[in-house]
Order: C-alpha cells, then sequence, then structure tokens
C-alpha cells in the first residue's frame, strides 16, 4: 500500500483514520477489505470492495463514476434478497488476483453533488454503508471499521508501523521537524529509560544508548515496562535490554556496551544531541567538555532527593540545558563532584514518577529546540520542587 499516496490526500487518510482497511492496489486501485455483507443464506461474511482511483499526479480528484465492484458472494438485504442496483460482474479484473464477482451502482441523489461523489471518502462510506448495514442488522458487531496495524512502505518511515497517532491528532507537519539527526542516551538507568521511552515514539532517525551496567531487580521498579522474572535472571545489559524492547516499534536503536570516558568519548562526536543522564560527577565532566569542543546541544538532568526524619522524600528534579548559543550557565547549575553518598537517589529508591518527569522535562526541551513545542522563554534550566509543588524556569538567552 502506497502510505504516502494516502497521507497526502484527506480523503484517502479520513478513510485510514476511521479504521477501514485500505490499501492502494495495482493499477492505483482503492481497495477496502474485510466489509462484512450478507449472502443469500442470509449469513454475515466478509469482502472487498474495489474502486477505480482517478488522480491528478499523486492527488485524488472527484470520482468520475459512481461504480464500484465487490468481491464476494452477492450481497444481500437481511431477507436474503440481492441488494438493489448489485449486478454480475463478468468483465472487471484487478491486480493481486482479484476478480470482483459484482458490480454496484448507485448515484447520490441529493444534496450539492447530486449525480456525483465529491470525494473518495464520501464514495466509499456510501456504498459500505449499503452493504454492510443488513450486516449490521443481523450482527451488532460486524463493521468495516476493524482498525487494522498499518505498516509503511519499505524505506518510508523508521518505525514498523505506522503512527496514526500523529495523523488522528492532525500534527504530521509537527512531527517531521524531529526528522533530523541522531540522538544519544548517555545512562541507561531510570531517567534515561524514559527518555528513551518518549524519543522512541518520535521519527528521530537513530537512538544510541550508552550503558555498561546490568539490568538488576531496582532497574525494573525504575524504568518504563514490566519486566519478567525470566528476563531478569538473564542479568542482560541495560542496553541491550531496553534496545530489543524498542526495536519492536522502530529501526535504529544502537546499544554501547560502554561508559563514556577517555577511550570512548569520541564517539559522541558524529550525535547531534545528548541526553546525559548519570550521576557521577567526574564522567560528566569529560563529557560536557568535549560537547562543547564540538558544538554539540545537550541537556543534563538531575535529581536530588533526600530521607526525612518524618520518613517522606524530598528534593528538586533539575533539567540544564546546554546549547552553542548559551553555555555559560551551565557550570553553576550542575556539579562536577561524587559528593552523592548522602543522597537517597543514589541507594536506588524506587521513584519512577520522579524519574518520568524528570525525563519529560528534558523531552520536552529537546521539542522546543527542535521547533516542535512553542518555546516563548527559551529557558536552559527547569527545576520541579517537590514540597512545594513548583515549577521554575531560568537561564534564558538573553539572561
Amino acid at each position: 500500500m502506497s502510505q504516502r499516496l494516502v497521507n497526502l490526500n484527506p480523503d484517502l487518510s479520513r478513510l485510514r483514520e476511521a479504521g477501514y482497511d485500505i490499501a492502494i492496489g495495482e493499477g492505483n486501485n482503492l481497495l477496502v477489505r474485510d466489509v462484512p455483507y450478507v449472502n443469500s443464506q442470509k449469513e454475515v461474511k466478509r469482502g472487498i470492495l474495489v474502486s477505480d482511483l482517478d488522480l491528478a499526479g499523486d492527488s485524488t480528484v472527484p470520482p468520475r463514476d459512481h461504480v464500484v465492484f465487490f468481491v464476494g458472494d452477492f450481497p444481500c438485504n437481511v431477507d436474503g434478497t440481492p441488494i438493489a442496483g448489485v449486478s454480475k460482474n463478468t468483465n472487471k479484473a484487478y491486480g493481486e488476483h482479484l476478480l470482483p464477482n459484482h458490480q454496484i451502482s448507485r448515484k447520490p441523489t441529493t444534496g450539492p453533488n447530486a449525480g456525483k461523489y465529491a470525494d473518495y471518502h464520501e464514495k466509499i462510506t456510501t456504498y459500505i454503508a449499503i452493504i454492510c448495514s443488513p450486516a449490521f442488522a443481523i450482527d451488532p458487531t460486524a463493521t468495516a471499521t476493524t482498525h487494522p496495524v498499518v505498516v509503511p512502505d519499505e524505506g518510508e518511515s523508521v518505525f514498523n508501523y505506522l503512527d496514526t497517532a500523529a495523523t488522528k491528532a492532525g500534527i504530521v507537519v509537527a512531527n517531521n521537524k524531529l526528522e533530523r539527526g541522531k540522538v544519544a542516551i548517555v545512562g541507561a538507568g531510570a531517567t534515561g529509560s524514559y527518555i528513551l521511552d518518549l524519543i522512541a515514539k518520535t521519527p528521530v532517525p537513530e537512538i544510541h544508548l550508552f550503558d555498561r551496567d546490568i539490568f538488576l531487580n531496582h532497574n525494573a521498579f525504575r524504568c518504563p515496562g514490566a519486566p519478567s522474572i525470566g528476563e531478569l535472571r538473564k542479568k542482560q545489559q541495560k542496553v541491550q535490554y531496553l534496545a530489543e524492547i524498542y526495536l519492536r516499534m522502530r529501526k535504529n536503536v544502537f546499544a554501547h556496551d560502554c561508559f563514556i570516558d577517555e577511550s570512548t568519548v569520541e564517539q559522541l562526536k558524529t550525535i547531534d544531541f545528548v541526553f546525559i543522564c548519570i550521576d557521577k560527577g567526574t564522567g560528566k565532566e569529560l563529557i560536557v567538555q568535549r560537547l562543547e569542543e564540538w558544538g554539540i546541544p545537550f541537556i543534563d538532568v538531575g535529581m536530588g532527593i533526600q530521607l526525612g526524619e518524618d520518613n517522606t522524600l524530598a528534593g528538586i528534579v533539575t533539567a540544564t540545558t546546554s546549547t552553542p548559543s548559551k553555555r555559560d550557565h551551565f557550570r553553576k547549575r550542575v556539579a562536577f563532584s561524587d559528593g552523592e553518598a548522602a543522597n537517597e537517589y543514589s541507594r536506588n529508591v524506587q521513584i519512577a514518577e520522579l524519574n518520568a518527569l524528570n525525563a519529560a522535562l528534558a523531552v520536552i526541551k529537546w521539542k522546543k529546540l527542535w521547533g516542535y513545542y512553542d518555546d516563548g522563554k527559551k529557558e536552559h534550566w527547569c527545576a520541579y520542587t517537590l514540597r512545594s509543588n513548583r515549577l521554575d524556569s531560568e537561564d534564558t538567552n538573553e539572561a
């Protein structure tokens, strides 16, 4: 099926968004599969509706005729009598070994488009109503809106199946702004795994994960999803475990089984954006120095969580952005020491919601930088404080 052709034409897109199993057949024929109908024995069956598809280049034009063809038994009314306007077809054949058995002819009789259909959405939905109504009367669950899994054309998308959420919301053009460059996540722990979960659902061409740790029990309580006991017993590398999950959904998730140090930092040189998700300040300093030298934008995520005397957790969640246009604030906001021993977060407190929030703040800012979200303030530091439930944003380009 030519998904590009469907995406370019609102009438075809509306059919897909409604849940019809549409396809573009050989010779640019429009097929609608899994259409319920009633045969002469008053049984509910399913067939294929076929229409010629009139195009001007890659754009649909109003259908030239009001005829469709049907693959299946003779479609009937509830009582098994033939539906009016249906006749045998003996001289029409389509590709994909489709030999329509019947031809149906119904002209619109009212409204501004009397005598012709305005577009393919009107034509197809009109004929589906004619064919499916008797089937629905017998079986109320019989519907042509089956919402099939839609697979992109080869090379058309980074996803293994179509992002119908974007088309339904009308944000395909906005999403296209994220089809650029390579993104790296340094540290595939709690916050890093949530960042992966969020950006894996964008059309960014490549995602690179860097970490050398093993995925253990405590990780299961601080990352998306629900690993099985069997998966934990494998003692997989974090990056391998996570990459395998998200490769089910999309292509180009690359697992790098290493920490970033002097021997590996050069791997970041070809990356276009980096999320730093590590709590070791000394290792972070090397990464920051090199990314600044190479002119690469990045976001550092951080969390400071302490356990109080009354056994309540308090602290702050931060996302600090550094871009070639503003870097002077970064060292004032981010520590490069390893003094986290007293920090409850470093002892694996299971606070998945804060990791998810930390990731969301970072990914929202990344999308702002890429022009996806409105960015009126252009802040480079954002912090959420638990006790006051307050969200602060500072360090604008003008500050």
